[in-house]
Formats: C-alpha cells, structure tokens, sequence
C-alpha cells in the first residue's frame, strides 16, 4: 500500500510541476503578445530636432544641416532643403524636404516669424522609410535664427491603414 501511495505521490508532484510550468509559459506569452507591436499599429511618440542654419540662403535650395535628432531616420549631417523660402513680413514660409540618404526623404512645411524666432513645421509623408510619417512641431530659433530646435508628437501610419 505504501509503495501505491508514493506512486501516486510521485505521479501527482509531476502533474503539478507540469501544470504550474504551462501557466507560467501561457502567461508569458500571452505578455509578450500583448506588449509587440502589432503589424499595421501606428507608432508615436515625441520628435526632438537640433539643426543649424549657416548654410542657409533664403533662396530655393538653401538648407540647414541636422545636428541631433530622437529619431532614428533623421540623422546628424542630413539636410533640411527649403523649395520656395517666401518672405511676407515677418515669416518664412516654405516647403522643405528632409533630405535622407536613398530614397528616404520627408516632406513639409514651415512658418517662422522673424520677430519671434518661433514657428510651425508641419511634415507629412515622404518616401521610402518616411512613408505614412506626419508630424506637428514647434520650431524654436531663439534667441536669433541659428540653431534652432523642433519639437512635438509624429507619427508613422502604415500603408492601407
């Protein structure tokens, strides 16, 4: 009768660990699932950018340079190109693309008071890894026009979304 019982014993410990370890892996899986990023989810966040302007024109073609940026895709050493810098007393305003390497490029564009030294950029789409990116930032170049730094909320829809 002892040798049954701890038969049993043994047999029940088994089934016991067993089933503790099956909760735990559904539990992590389950955790893991519900933390991806779902395929076709918009990714978010807060877009920080530091760029200067020496090389700034004011004509079409002119550019500042990137010097720092959150995002990975907008790298120091790319260029912000302007297209058609127009000024109306007190602003800048123009289109600019975000000139990446390849065909990466975003596209957007830009108020800046010259009084103030603040404005809006506005980027929405673009090619290659900026398809279906759009931001809404501020742009700040105070104290007097160079650097200047962007911030606010971007997104990236996927296609078809």
């Amino acid at each position: 009768m002892t040798e049954l019982q701890s038969s049993q014993r043994r047999s029940f410990t088994a089934k016991t660990i067993f089933g503790l370890l099956l909760a735990v892996v559904m539990v992590g899986a389950f955790a893991t699932a519900g933390s991806a990023e779902k395929p076709g989810s918009p990714r978010s966040g807060q877009l920080h950018v530091e760029k200067e302007c020496s090389q700034f024109s004011g004509q079409a073609g002119g550019f500042c340079t990137i010097t720092a940026s959150n995002l990975h895709g907008i790298d120091p050493g790319m260029h912000v190109v302007y297209t058609d810098p127009t000024f109306v007393y007190p602003n800048l305003i123009s289109h600019l693309v975000v000139d990446g390497p390849g065909n990466n490029d975003a596209y957007g564009s830009v108020t800046l008071n010259f009084v103030t030294w603040i404005g809006s950029l506005t980027l929405s789409g673009g090619t290659g890894q900026f398809s279906g990116f759009h931001a809404d930032v501020t742009v700040d170049c105070t104290p007097s026009g160079s650097p200047c730094t962007w911030d606010g909320p971007y997104s990236f829809t996927p296609p078809g979304s």
